[in-house]
């Protein structure tokens, strides 16, 4: 009945055609047509009643019975929703790069022992890395390159089995620096050669001869010269003066 008010109310050729269509359509599907107009008028009446809109004609009487009747619906069974623990991507330069981290997370067969799944780390690793970068351009493969390095390093695998355990996580590897992922005793070594950077820094900030005969162009302090011979014996000395405040360092010749 909608279907057909529509029908007569439109002036669209192609909704009228439609409408005709999928009229004709129901009433093939219908044993006694007679008795289901019945049975939908009253229905129409019954839900202009409640306020509601009249759903289109169902299929069959038994369809008009189960809306009628809410408790004869069968339930549905409950959807069941999946997600992949990482995004599944076709790009050839991600998936090489997920291959090649996990060859490295399968260095010495740690992930054996460990009971890891390399395959899945590598994912997460390399999905927190294009994300961080924002695609494959060279930052990326760097980024990537580095985690390989890192994980393969025979001298260095507390990090690998750090990883396969849990302890570092993906999202954690992914944004580290070449000194974090770096071992214990390769940061002992760094750490020992920043101190003597630092003492032999010292050491010829105090070596010089303090005076007031060169000004800092930046904090106009008091400054320290030192002489050194750095050309001929018969070219003048060359003379490095260093701030005593903010340590800007210039030479004269």
């Amino acid at each position: 009945m909608s279907v057909n008010a529509l029908r007569k109310q439109s002036s669209d050729e192609e909704v009228i055609a439609l409408a005709k269509s999928l009229i004709k359509s129901w009433k093939k599907l219908l044993a006694h047509p007679s008795s289901f107009l019945a049975t939908a008028d009253a229905s129409h009446d019954k839900a202009r009643e409640q306020g509601r809109g009249m759903p289109l004609a169902p299929s069959s009487s038994k369809a008009v019975s189960e809306a009628e009747d809410p408790s004869r619906r069968r339930p549905e069974p409950p959807r069941i929703t999946t997600f992949p623990p990482v995004p599944v991507t076709c790009d050839a330069v991600r998936n090489k790069c997920r291959e090649m981290l996990t060859a490295a997370l399968q260095t010495d067969h740690d992930h054996v022992a460990i009971g890891a799944d390399c395959q899945h780390l590598s994912a997460q690793i390399e999905e927190c890395i294009f994300r961080d970068v924002g695609n494959t351009d060279m930052k990326y493969k760097n980024r990537v390159r580095s985690r390989i390095s890192n994980l393969k390093d025979a001298k260095n695998p507390d990090l690998r089995r750090n990883v396969l355990c849990g302890t570092i996580a993906p999202q954690q590897i992914a944004v580290m620096t070449s000194e974090e992922m770096a071992s214990d005793e390769l940061k002992e070594i760094r750490k020992a050669m920043t101190k003597e950077a630092i003492r032999e820094h010292q050491m010829a900030r105090t070596g010089g001869t303090q005076t007031d005969l060169f000004t800092c162009s930046k904090c106009r302090k008091n400054c320290t010269y030192m002489q050194v011979q750095t050309r001929s014996s018969d070219e003048p000395m060359t003379t490095f003066v260093v701030c005593n405040e903010c340590g800007n360092r210039w030479k004269l010749c």
